[in-house]
């Protein structure tokens, strides 16, 4: 078959946008599915607290993000040197078949510790495989587009991460409305992860009809190639773009388009407690009318730059990110707002025996009273300030006029310790009750229609800057490396900033008893992005890619 000449026909560059789509949207369809089913998992796989098992579940999907940069390198240098084909054919392999067998996993209850540890392990092998999956797609895209429409073709990949979360979100809708709640808690689960093998098969069949991009079969056909494309990326004047991409757009794409997607999910689920139907519907709707908006910014890049729009959707989501998660908590569950002016809740604590919610391996034991205590109150969704008790005191909370003490879980059995968590979890419920705080958002109040607005904006912000971003990222680099070059920062950025950020926010949460605190995690990195751009990077569009 003859290969598309470097100007495709339009119908050459449908097919070409089309194909790299459909794999993209496929592969973050299984990134997807996990982070959305995070509290179930976290009740399948761990045993004991559920605020443990949640924060373990969200530093598994943390730890898929962890290798990101390094399947980057492995996958960036096989496109460099042998094909942008071969590598994104394989990433698209290992991710599907590792989404699979997380369907097909035992649980806690049939294998303990183990079915844990084969979850991360599953997650591991999706993270490196998607490290090297976007810039596969973004490149090959880019290496065919005209200059002058580079930004418009390439934001379709970018719209394909937004339809691959759609397709994880409906899929697991589906799922939940064809078995029910109950048995999706129980086994239904699994159905999601095990569609992908459908999907796979699809996306592989797409894959394998496509040519070598136009690039770099001018590249082998003049011996052009890169001898060693890793290491001449972190070389010279190439170490100091991708530090520039790194630090002017990536550290910010991470923080805002995670915070938007995926924090938007659990804050939503856990602290305004909502109904997971409900959030998933509500992130579903949101996704759908956004999708359009990467391919307008990218398009409007093509005209205007890239710089001034992804600019602007920082400077934007900056602003809105705390009011707009305010307004989410006061449309999804007014009757916490009330609660929490009425009758403030007090923490008070000796700061020597409160430790970090950090529990990556689901093996904190929460012995202190403090940790029983704010696990407990982290559960329930609950606001609360911290004051400082004397030296050794036990942790009280104090609920309006109720007051809880909570005891050290020193020296006791595993089921005495679990004993004791229920019976301070159960009288602190009846304290938030007694105090009018609601124990899960009241239907008749929730406002679909002002939460719907308000994930609309914030996901609009992350689109201003993602639209862009792959037509800017591709023209930073040379051809001889960049797949590697592209895809290191992108995965540094997007797989340590964002894949780090819902636990660490939560984590923020659960310490400092504010509802809104871990939102100071994105917005310090997207303060460092704004800064960045305006002073080190260049203007890029319309560059030469050969």
């Amino acid at each position: 078959m003859a290969q598309l000449p470097l100007k495709a026909s339009a119908a050459g560059l449908r097919g070409v946008v089309i194909s790299s789509a459909a794999g993209t949207a496929f592969e973050w369809y299984d990134f997807f599915v996990f982070g959305s089913l995070a509290s179930i998992l976290s009740r399948q796989f761990t045993a004991g607290d559920p605020t443990a098992g949640f924060i373990f579940t969200l530093g598994a999907f943390a730890a898929g993000f962890l290798v990101r940069p390094f399947g980057a390198m492995f996958f960036g240098r096989m496109g460099d040197l042998h094909g942008r084909k071969i590598a994104f054919l394989t990433t698209i392999t290992l991710m599907g078949l590792a989404t699979i067998g997380i369907g097909l996993l035992p649980t806690a209850e049939a294998a303990g510790p183990m079915a844990a540890v084969l979850l991360v392990c599953a997650r591991v092998v999706q993270g490196f495989a998607m490290g090297g999956e976007y810039g596969g797609a973004a490149v090959y895209v880019a290496e065919y587009a005209p200059p002058k429409h580079r930004g418009f073709l390439t934001s379709w990949i970018q719209t394909a991460a937004a339809a691959g979360l759609l397709c994880a979100l409906a899929v697991v809708l589906a799922a939940r409305s064809l078995v029910g709640e109950e048995a999706f808690g129980a086994w239904g689960w699994r159905i999601p992860f095990l569609f992908s093998s459908l999907l796979l098969l699809i996306s592989l069949r797409v894959r394998a009809r496509l040519e070598e991009s136009p690039v770099f079969s001018a590249m082998k056909a003049r011996q052009g190639l890169a001898k060693a494309p890793l290491a001449e990326a972190f070389r010279g004047p190439n170490l100091r773009t991708m530090l520039i991409a790194l630090f002017a757009i990536l550290l910010a794409q991470g923080a805002i388009w995670y915070a938007m997607h995926f924090y938007v999910q659990f804050f939503l689920e856990r602290v305004v407690k909502l109904p997971g139907v409900t959030v998933n519907v509500l992130m579903a709707s949101a996704v759908v009318a956004s999708s359009g908006l990467y391919v307008v910014f990218g398009a409007l890049s093509d005209r205007v730059g890239r710089r001034p729009v992804m600019l602007g959707g920082m400077v934007v989501a900056l602003v809105c990110m705390y009011p707009g998660f305010r307004m989410l908590t006061a449309f999804g569950n007014p009757g916490l707002v009330v609660a929490a002016a009425r009758a403030p809740i007090v923490v008070a604590a000796d700061p020597e025996n409160c430790g970090l919610a950090f529990d990556l391996l689901g093996r904190r034991n929460g012995e202190s009273s403090c940790d029983v205590v704010k696990r407990a109150l982290a559960e329930a969704g609950a606001p609360y300030r911290n004051v400082t008790a004397p030296a050794g005191a036990a942790t009280t909370v104090s609920v309006g006029q109720h007051r809880i003490e909570g005891r050290a879980l020193v020296g006791l059995s595993a089921e005495a310790a679990m004993r004791e968590q229920a019976r301070f979890a159960a009288e602190l419920r009846r304290g938030l009750a007694a105090a009018g705080y609601p124990l899960a958002a009241n239907p008749n109040e929730i406002n679909e229609t002002g939460l719907f607005v308000v994930i609309l904006l914030l996901i609009a912000c992350s689109a201003a800057l993602y639209g862009p971003q792959a037509a800017a990222l591709v023209e930073l680099f040379p051809a001889s490396i960049r797949y590697t070059a592209f895809s290191i920062p992108y995965n540094v950025g997007t797989g340590w900033v964002g894949g780090f950020l819902p636990i660490t926010a939560f984590a923020i949460v659960v310490s400092t008893g504010n509802l809104y605190a871990g939102l100071l995690y994105p917005a310090a990195f997207t303060v460092v992005s704004i800064v960045a751009m305006l002073l080190f990077l260049p203007e890029t569009r319309a560059r030469p890619l050969s």
